[in-house]
């Protein structure tokens, strides 16, 4: 178990660094802001997936396959649709966010072109799963991870901790938009929750 919790710890440190302001900044210096702006994207989303596949191996060989739970029928086809549910609303919102800009394909392919401009516009997405929570992508994700039937411990252990990376990772990226969109985040926040769904009573809503 110790092992998956290093490797877990050891992707997460990985991940955020690659993300912080230092890093980036050191990273446009180093490769000039043409090729940071049209590849870097990209990179950072290709390492995080290739450091993560150690981290579910480990997790496999080196956790116990005990069972700790498991929904019986007629629950489960329930608990399998709002797995469904999760991947639908995943890729709805991951369409909204435009993937192909939210991998970096879209920045490669334009670097690659020779294009100056490699990044559309920043906006800020307010409609759609955007308006049903302000982290579709991890309120989804947390969906299909924690509905899944028979939860085995090495399933659980990296929900919970994946749970936990997305909550941090939320905090991360509501300080980052606040700072860019100024008051019209601001304005967002108050009217429309966080990670879960849960309805803010008591305050102005447009």
């Amino acid at each position: 178990m110790i092992p998956f919790l290093i490797t877990f710890l050891i992707w997460a440190l990985l991940h955020s660094l690659l993300a912080m302001r230092r890093t980036k900044a050191w990273a446009r210096r180093w490769m000039g802001e043409r090729p940071f702006a049209g590849l870097y994207r990209l990179f950072y989303n290709v390492i995080s997936f290739l450091t993560i596949l150690p981290v579910f191996y480990v997790m496999w060989t080196a956790v116990p396959s005990t069972l700790l739970w498991q929904i019986p029928t007629p629950w489960a086809y329930g608990a399998l649709i709002v797995r469904l549910i999760g991947l639908v609303g995943l890729a709805v919102a991951l369409w909204q966010t435009d993937i192909w800009d939210f991998v970096g394909l879209r920045q490669a392919v334009r670097f690659l072109q020779g294009a100056e401009e490699m990044n559309l516009p920043p906006k800020l997405v307010t409609g759609g799963m955007y308006a049903f929570v302000r982290h579709p992508l991890y309120f989804f994700s947390m969906l299909v991870l924690w509905f899944g039937s028979p939860m085995l411990l090495p399933s659980f252990l990296f929900n919970l901790l994946a749970t936990g990376y997305f909550y941090a990772g939320s905090r991360v990226e509501e300080r980052r938009l606040a700072d860019f969109f100024g008051e019209t985040y601001a304005a967002y926040r108050q009217r429309v929750p966080g990670l879960l769904p849960v309805p803010k009573w008591g305050r102005s809503g447009s």
